[in-house]
């Protein structure tokens, strides 16, 4: 469920053509990175263990999407037949995509892990308090912390426009 999500959520691109990327087979490779990551860190509970799983999803989605720019040849484009942009292109990942993914990084450890639960990986209030064990006041409390923390630095990028 968690792949799926972020997968279709996050990283949309990677599931169309060329690489048509299924849940399973991220599943796969995240469990592999997983079995590797485990036999160094020992996570204490549930809380830290889907903190790293979260984070092997992240990185082996980062890494697929790098492989597929790397890969992706580059048309020749004439000026004259390109049309004005309309809207930000999924191809893939822009410097402003970039600053939004290091602004959720940069949050705090509990409330990057409440954002990350509810809002990437699609949680509701009362799963993620149950996985950090705390109430689901506090979910809602750090989840606004980072909400208004991601909104002032996301209004910082507004104004280097």
């Amino acid at each position: 469920m968690l792949c799926t999500s972020m997968l279709y959520r996050s990283y949309p691109r990677l599931a169309r053509p060329p690489v048509n990327l299924e849940a399973d087979e991220m599943l796969s490779a995240v469990v592999e990175r997983l079995m590797k990551a485990l036999r160094k860190a020992r996570p204490a509970n549930v809380r830290q263990f889907f903190s790293l799983a979260n984070m092997h999803m992240r990185w082996e989605l980062n890494d697929l999407a790098r492989r597929l720019d790397e890969r992706t040849p580059q048309p020749t484009i004439h000026e004259e037949s390109v049309a004005a942009p309309t809207a930000e292109s999924d191809a893939g990942p822009s410097r402003r995509a970039s600053l939004i993914l290091e602004a959720i990084e940069n949050l705090p450890e509990e409330e990057r892990e409440a954002f990350s639960l509810v809002r990437v990986q699609g949680l509701t209030h009362l799963e993620a308090a149950e996985i950090l064990e705390v109430s689901t006041k506090t979910i809602q409390r750090r989840l606004n912390r980072s909400l208004i923390e991601l909104t002032q630095r996301l209004g910082e990028l507004d104004a280097r426009r």
